[in-house]
């Protein structure tokens, strides 16, 4: 049986080191779970009743203080400040645990850690991806916005056909035992100057663009958290709590 609950929590303006202990502790209990479960499974297996017990999975939203976050395939001179630019931009940087290089979060941006156990709903990697792009592509259609996918590369584009390519929201996920964490950031009413300050994702010839960019007015974010987590759940099949 696959628990398709998922437990939603909007953490508000959090510092990005206290919410990703935060996303630590919610993945470890989620693996440790599931390995508590395999070895009851193990030992169970000749009865005639096995006891089913469900995994947690979690939907998190958040926006971060200004940071600047480098993946584990990233390159940290993809960062282009020294410690006291940082200071100067009121910023701080962190390598990460994700898959991806590096990225920048702050304020006006919508931030999704989805810690979710992909046994409870399809093990694959790229659908899961291509799912959570597919959720911000409807989000934009929603307000008029025509996004899609660029070919080679992570996140959602706008133009990804010809050279005014530019990215809405970037992707970066770690998974292990198929539960999963990190997520995907989404540009909303984001200072993009702050992309100035590094190579965004390792690529430096395309440009990074928010909804008030394109859409030329100031967005409103608590409305589109709600549009966003509506088709985040309709997609997976979420039941949200």
């Amino acid at each position: 049986m696959k628990n398709k609950e998922v437990i939603f929590r909007d953490w508000g303006l959090i510092d990005y080191k206290e919410a990703w202990n935060k996303q630590e502790a919610l993945f470890a209990d989620t693996v440790n779970k599931k390995i508590e479960i395999r070895n009851h499974q193990a030992v169970t297996e000749g009865d005639e009743y096995l006891e089913y017990i469900p995994t947690p999975n979690y939907l998190i939203f958040c926006e971060h203080p200004h940071v600047y976050t480098l993946g584990k395939s990233g390159k940290s001179e993809h960062l282009l400040l020294d410690e006291k630019g940082l200071k100067e931009k009121h910023a701080t940087y962190y390598p990460i645990n994700r898959g991806g290089d590096i990225t920048y979060h702050g304020p006006g941006q919508i931030v999704s850690y989805p810690i979710l156990d992909l046994d409870n709903f399809f093990t694959d990697i790229h659908l899961y991806l291509r799912t959570l792009e597919e959720a911000v592509i409807l989000t934009l259609a929603d307000y008029g916005l025509k996004a899609g996918r660029y070919p080679g590369y992570t996140g959602v584009w706008f133009d990804a056909d010809n050279d005014r390519a530019r990215k809405i929201c970037a992707l970066g996920v770690r998974c292990s035992r198929w539960v999963t964490m990190h997520g995907l950031a989404f540009n909303i009413n984001t200072e993009l100057d702050y992309f100035k300050n590094i190579v965004p994702c390792g690529i430096d010839d395309k440009d990074v663009t928010s909804m008030q960019r394109e859409l030329g007015q100031v967005v409103d974010i608590i409305e589109v958290k709600e549009i966003l987590k509506h088709h985040i759940s309709v997609l997976f099949g979420m039941e949200i709590l």
